[in-house]
């Protein structure tokens, strides 16, 4: 084999080494470092969430906190809380308590602040401001806290006007449009009206569960048990696309609808 043929299977060999063999251990090596990097920024975030629990004071002006004190303004907007604004709040308390190693001291501090903040009316525009601060570009997380926002406005029957002036304050002080708002609204609308003009009352009782010969605390056990499982999360939401969002609510509002049309009957 002369010469020339051997420089050409040296360059060959050299160009396969770096083109599969050298790039393979470089690539392997980068996402390992991208592994490390991205748990010890899980450990210090996680570690950071957890130093919430020392202060109200530090909660409450955390994104968690902002986000709980303008729940408080929407929930209140139209002067009480409803049953049922009450419960997927209180769904809500024990969903981000599950992220904290002191979970009961946490649901004890948001309580607090929601508490504290639903006697407040006129701090709603600064605190949604300050939220929009802490939550930099992320458009997505935005709408999932507005969404949330809405969908708390919706669960008692609809938005009113109170609530709606609220809710566009804060949409706009996030930085959000208000087409997004009715993009939302009319979604929730729509829903309702088609829950509304197909639900029988046999479909009610399937959707629950339970049987016509069973008695409210049956039925009313079924219910919260099917809520629990389905309300939208806004911890999970963090780690999901927009339709998550839409699909628990429709699927809230179904188990809602269901609950009002047996409750009517029962009476």
């Amino acid at each position: 084999m002369n010469l020339k043929k051997w420089i050409y299977i040296v360059i060959f060999l050299v160009i396969f080494y770096y083109a599969f063999v050298a790039n393979f251990f470089i690539t392997i090596s980068i996402i390992a470092s991208l592994y490390v990097a991205f748990k010890i920024y899980k450990f210090y975030a996680k570690r950071k969430l957890n130093k919430l629990t020392s202060s109200k004071d530090l909660f409450k002006k955390s994104e968690l906190g902002l986000f709980i004190a303008l729940v408080a303004k929407v929930a209140k907007a139209d002067g009480r809380v409803h049953e049922l604004e009450a419960q997927l709040i209180g769904m809500m308390f024990d969903d981000i308590s599950k992220i904290f190693k002191e979970k009961e001291k946490a649901r004890a501090i948001m309580k607090e602040i929601f508490n504290e903040e639903k006697q407040i009316s006129n701090d709603t525009k600064q605190i949604a401001q300050e939220l929009n601060k802490l939550l930099g570009r992320s458009i997505l997380k935005r709408k999932q806290f507005v969404t949330f926002l809405i969908q708390l406005a919706f669960i008692d029957g609809g938005i009113s006007e109170e609530e709606e002036r609220v809710l566009k304050k804060i949409i706009t002080e996030l930085n959000l449009s208000l087409n997004i708002y009715d993009e939302i609204v009319i979604k929730f609308e729509n829903m309702m009206k088609n829950k509304q003009q197909t639900m029988s009352s046999k479909e009610a009782y399937e959707i629950l569960g339970v049987k016509p010969s069973d008695d409210m605390e049956t039925i009313k056990k079924a219910y919260r048990k099917l809520i629990r499982e389905y309300h939208p999360d806004i911890i999970s939401s963090q780690n999901k696309d927009e339709s998550y969002m839409e699909e628990a609510t429709a699927k809230t509002q179904q188990i809602n609808q269901a609950y009002q049309i047996i409750k009517d009957e029962k009476k």
